[in-house]
């Protein structure tokens, strides 16, 4: 049984990594779509699972496949990856001075069966004035990330205080998905 992460993010790896998980992975093809009618938890969980579900089709049914998405939800309005520089402002901009939340979806896919859950954080980024976000873009740091900021890296010059899981703002709830690897397989991730 092997570990396998449906993703390409580094920050997702580097949390694994963190806590000494051994795996390997397998980024999904599936194309996120954050247009769909739902719910933004139920959004979250759609894409986590067709991640899982999509890799899971490539290993074997032993392997236990983690598949994950997260979105940043401003007044219910739902941000994904930002599509270029101006997306990247726009969104800055918004969340500027507000409170959001970031929801987090994990799914366990192993043997043939799915386990899903999410965890969801409030964030409060500070006022930023025009040249703020104009220095952070030339960072290049929000070009992939849900809501345009990374709060492990110079985005942390952004926010002001969180209320909830860090590992979720990162990208992967490591908690959540202790406990849901618990439920799936058995075995956490200590």
């Amino acid at each position: 049984m092997a570990i396998v992460l449906a993703s390409a993010s580094p920050r997702r790896q580097e949390l694994l990594q963190q806590v000494g998980c051994l795996f390997t992975v397998i980024p999904s093809g599936v194309v996120e779509d954050n247009s769909q009618v739902l719910p933004p938890e139920e959004l979250a969980v759609s894409l986590a699972q067709s991640k899982a579900l999509d890799v899971a089709a490539k290993v074997s049914s032993d392997d236990v496949v983690i598949g994950a998405d997260t979105l940043v939800i401003l007044n219910g309005k739902v941000f994904g990856k930002p599509r270029d520089l101006d997306d990247a402002r726009q969104m800055l901009g918004e969340l500027s001075g507000h409170e959001h939340r970031v929801v987090t979806a994990i799914a366990v896919v192993c043997g043939g069966q799915l386990w899903t859950d999410y965890c969801s954080t409030v964030v409060k980024i500070r006022r930023l004035n025009t040249a703020e976000i104009e220095r952070y873009l030339l960072t290049g740091e929000p070009m992939d990330k849900a809501g345009a900021y990374a709060i492990q890296g110079f985005g942390a010059l952004l926010v002001e205080c969180i209320n909830g899981c860090y590992a979720n703002v990162v990208g992967l709830p490591l908690v959540s998905l202790d406990k849901l690897l618990r439920r799936a397989v058995g075995l956490g991730l200590l």
